[in-house]
């Protein structure tokens, strides 16, 4: 049996950074979850505040009191956009977050940041309600993350064509929104992306042309979760928890042929 070399991008230091696959995420997701730490609450604040901070970098000096529109799904991903509307209403900036799921009807982590983002200034829409993306100085899109099967459905592809119509720069958070985590392909619409802020390590089907610039968020997860799943790296952090990511080169494992 052949072994198929794992893709590596790189942090602007040089250090090598294994790409994951989607099973592999899941597990390395569910043994932090189930039986090591840090919690799915915990993981969701991390990817949630680096979000925010990652969003005010993008906004540049004009970030008090920007416009941001956040795109939200239902599961995880979405949980890790309603977090950073929490962190960005609260330093004062005009949130919008245009969600899939009503708050009232969310439950477990997802619940649990709305019952969060109640309690700050930020306002709340379904998606089938009329709201112009195009009037925000930035879109976040945390719509589906690596979670994508098969082609988005009505209520994601509405707010993909809303990101992709704004005219405005977009963040996705992870992978953008309808692209395909272990292929990159996209069997749908697909978020076009400015910036991807992509989580604990970079999926697989990454590629500039649909994720733009491209980030690590750290996730606090331990070399052990990561060790379980057979996957092995230096350290990537430093005084900061988000390191800018090179993808691979033409020729290399994962890159451009």
């Amino acid at each position: 049996m052949t072994r198929v070399a794992r893709a590596l991008f790189h942090t602007e230091a040089g250090l090598p950074v294994p790409a994951v696959s989607v099973a592999e995420m899941r597990e390395i997701d569910r043994v932090a979850a189930e039986q090591t730490g840090p919690g799915l609450l915990q993981m969701m604040e991390h990817a949630g505040m680096g979000l925010a901070l990652t969003a005010l970098e993008m906004l540049g000096a004009a970030w008090p009191g920007a416009r941001v529109i956040v795109l939200a799904g239902t599961g995880g991903n979405g949980g890790g956009g309603i977090c950073a509307a929490r962190h960005l209403a609260n330093r004062g900036l005009r949130v919008l977050v245009v969600t899939v799921r009503a708050p009232a009807q969310a439950d477990g982590t997802l619940g649990q940041q709305f019952l969060a983002l109640g309690e700050s200034p930020a306002r709340v829409i379904r998606w089938s309600e009329a709201f112009d993306a195009a009037s925000a100085d930035l879109v976040i899109d945390a719509v589906i993350g690596y979670g994508l099967e098969g082609e988005p459905r009505a209520a994601q592809m509405a707010l993909i064509r809303a990101a992709n119509g704004s005219g405005t720069p977009v963040l996705s958070l992870d992978v953008p929104s309808g692209v395909d985590a272990d292929s990159g392909r996209t069997p749908g619409a697909a978020v076009r992306a400015h910036r991807t802020l992509t989580l604990a390590l970079p999926k697989r089907g990454l590629n500039p042309e649909s994720a733009g610039e491209l980030w690590l968020q750290d996730l606090g997860i331990p070399p052990g979760v990561y060790a379980r799943a057979g996957i092995a790296f230096e350290p990537l952090f430093g005084p900061s928890d988000r390191a800018r990511l090179r993808y691979p080169a033409s020729g290399e494992p994962g890159g451009p042929r």
